[in-house]
């Protein structure tokens, strides 16, 4: 990812992290000037710091614990910044692995909001009291491709904003943007309709993409256009829950949005009141769907 240029010249002269030969960045440590990625980067008083400036604690004045290096939204670095990705690829994986050895197990985890129909007395989905399907939904699949798109863009999406973010903040972007996608879906979609996927929680990593390159004031064109190119698929090809992108987008949007514009000294409150408010609205959203359907 470039920063945004004054012209073509610059673009080509990006000096690459001194962490990561090869990553061009536009953002250098503000104690050594040295160029850093957004993995690197540590929010700082004044603009960022390297991790080696930072656990140094040169001309601080502070104890060792107050220089502890943090991730651009206040999160602790880790030595692993991709471990919560990989297991969470690796539950979607297992979970598809576990659907295709016994087909009939994928009635039981895709979200569904009441079944049979009408005049047929319902006797489960989210609105018969399954609301544990929310959840599930996130992590089945049924089609080699589906789960393939889904874990690339996982892959791609999740490792850098687990980076930036943290591991606990990239938990609750991931879990809040597909219960996002679930519950607009619940609310939209008709009750006797099925749906599966993480599709709701890799929009919201897409759309949480955007907010932390429009904050790092990089070139914005690609993922941009890579939105614009997924949002096309959304409502053109057959087949697809348009909602559940549209929920996990929105979603997404709002809580990256919450964690890196919150200030810094009211940074916890900004953040975690905003995943509250998230899942207050989705919470709302399931309740009102279930009295419509009750």
């Amino acid at each position: 990812m470039d920063q945004a240029p004054g012209s073509p010249q610059d673009a080509q002269s990006l000096p690459s992290c001194y962490r990561h030969p090869g990553r061009e960045t536009g953002i250098s440590c503000t104690r050594c000037e040295r160029p850093i990625c957004p993995e690197c980067m540590i929010s700082a008083s004044v603009g960022f710091q390297c991790p080696e400036c930072v656990q140094g604690g040169s001309g601080t004045g502070h104890a060792p614990a107050a220089s502890q290096p943090r991730t651009l939204a206040g999160g602790t670095l880790t030595q692993d910044p991709r471990l919560l990705t990989k297991i969470i690829l690796t539950i979607n994986v297992l979970v598809f692995i576990a659907v295709r050895a016994r087909e009939d197990l994928v009635g039981d985890l895709f979200l569904i909001g009441r079944w049979p129909p009408e005049p047929f007395p319902a006797t489960e989905g989210v609105a018969d009291g399954d609301t544990y399907r929310l959840v599930t939904a996130m992590f089945t699949h049924q089609e080699i491709w589906h789960i393939a798109f889904n874990m690339l863009g996982l892959w791609w999406l999740g490792g850098p904003l687990e980076a930036a973010l943290g591991r606990a903040r990239f938990l609750a972007l991931y879990l809040l943007s597909g219960l996002g996608g679930s519950a607009l879906t619940y609310l939209v979609s008709d009750p006797s309709d099925a749906s599966l996927g993480a599709s709701g929680a890799i929009f919201g990593l897409l759309g949480a993409t955007a907010v932390l390159m429009r904050r790092l004031n990089y070139d914005m064109r690609p993922v941009i256009a890579l939105l614009a190119l997924n949002l096309l698929f959304t409502f053109t090809w057959s087949g697809i829950a348009w909602q559940a992108h549209v929920g996990g987008l929105v979603a997404g949007v709002a809580i990256a949005y919450g964690m890196v514009h919150a200030p810094r000294e009211r940074r916890a409150l900004v953040q975690w009141g905003t995943c509250a408010l998230v899942f207050l609205a989705i919470a709302v959203t399931v309740v009102v769907r279930t009295v419509q359907l009750t």
